[in-house]
């Protein structure tokens, strides 16, 4: 009897699978952390500090497994592991409510990390291969708006469950839950394994001072992303006023991100990447100074609109530039950006953890952020002047 075959896959469904696996793998297993923070301050005793830890602990595994996608040459193997951290984030996000234990939050964290990576590298790589040998434009753009719309899903998620009166354990376990509903189509619809392919061959690299410049601007924007990222929603709930208003923020941030990446294409196409990445910059240090230089709900609002319109503006931009830099091996070079960038995600959660709870206040991490933003543009100057 013959064996009957699965229709072949529609680019639709191709893209709407690697957006729901990114809202699995980081808008749950890593974005849900940051509306659930200022719940496991309070009820189960995580301090800033440790939940700072926590942040660096997740990015530790972002950069591991940036560091593994960078090793791995098989086809196969990358979509294996890609495949292994569908479920895999979905365990991980329960596991969170399973235990109060700091030693086990950790453990999910740093899985959390290999799953973001995941979906992030090795989705993005496997979608947009899948486009190129279907005949159709990789339209990468249609596929981050998973980051966005994963933002949207964990903040009107807590939401809801916080207006419900459930306590933060039991908010990781419906989060768990929620991702069900993400990890079937993007089960159902992942990309079959890429044929092995000759590595391609001519092409000028970029010179080394050209690349290291991109290398430090990219982790002055990792910076400037993990602190807005990890501590959005605590920023908002410190203002006495403003308590219960943290995820309002954090879902302005979804609803600002999600569109983002075709508005930059346009001003890239209009001004240059490197011009375009300078103006990206220079307005997520106005949304990081908001909070700081005025109180209020609607500076606190207006800043987080301002990081969610820039941040993913500024992954796409960069790795785009850098890619078509190195046409002879342009994974290579994300990957050297991608650690470079989860290195700043792992040092700036915990150094501003540390600095919140000596000073009582965001304000002196706020203000070193966006210093370490105002560094990220004169990299990006001295790049333009290299041409």
């Amino acid at each position: 009897m013959p064996q009957r075959t699965a229709p072949p896959l529609q680019a639709w469904q191709v893209l709407l699978g690697g957006i729901c696996a990114l809202v699995l793998t980081i808008g749950l297993a890593r974005f849900a952390y940051t509306p659930l923070l200022p719940q496991m301050h309070a009820q189960a005793g995580l301090g800033v500090a440790d939940g700072g830890l926590l942040a660096a602990i997740n990015y530790a595994g972002y950069m591991s497994g940036a560091l593994l996608a960078s090793w791995i040459e098989s086809p196969a193997w990358r979509h294996r592991l890609y495949t292994v951290g569908l479920p895999l984030a979905l365990l991980i996000t329960a596991l969170m409510g399973w235990s109060t234990s700091f030693g086990v939050w950790a453990v999910s964290r740093y899985l959390g990390g290999l799953c973001g990576a995941a979906g992030m590298l090795l989705g993005s790589g496997l979608v947009q291969g899948w486009l190129i040998r279907a005949g159709r434009r990789p339209e990468l753009g249609l596929y981050f708006i998973g980051l966005g719309f994963g933002i949207v899903v964990s903040a009107v998620g807590a939401m809801g469950m916080t207006r419900l009166d459930l306590g933060w354990a039991a908010q990781w376990e419906g989060f768990a839950l929620l991702g069900l509903a993400f990890l079937l189509p993007a089960w159902r619809w992942r990309p079959p394994v890429p044929p092995a392919v000759a590595r391609a061959a001519g092409g000028e690299a970029p010179s080394r001072r050209w690349m290291a410049l991109m290398v430090a601007a990219y982790f002055c924007a990792g910076w400037g992303f993990v602190i807005n990222a990890t501590f959005t929603v605590a920023i908002v709930e410190k203002q006495p006023l403003l308590a219960g208003q943290g995820p309002w923020a954090w879902l302005l941030v979804g609803l600002a991100a999600t569109p983002a990446v075709f508005v930059w294409d346009r001003i890239a196409r209009r001004t240059g990447d490197v011009q375009a990445l300078l103006i990206a910059y220079g307005v997520q240090i106005v949304g990081v100074l908001l909070p700081v230089l005025a109180q209020g709900l609607v500076p606190a609002l207006a800043g987080a609109l301002l990081y969610g319109a820039t941040f993913i503006g500024i992954v796409s931009l960069t790795l785009a530039l850098v890619g078509r830099r190195s046409p002879a091996n342009p994974g290579k070079a994300m990957a050297r950006l991608t650690l470079s960038y989860g290195v700043a995600q792992v040092s700036a959660p915990a150094l501003t953890g540390r600095m919140v709870e000596a000073s009582g206040s965001f304000d002196a991490a706020l203000w070193l952020t966006a210093g370490v933003l105002a560094v990220g543009m004169l990299c990006l100057v001295a790049v333009m002047r290299r041409g």
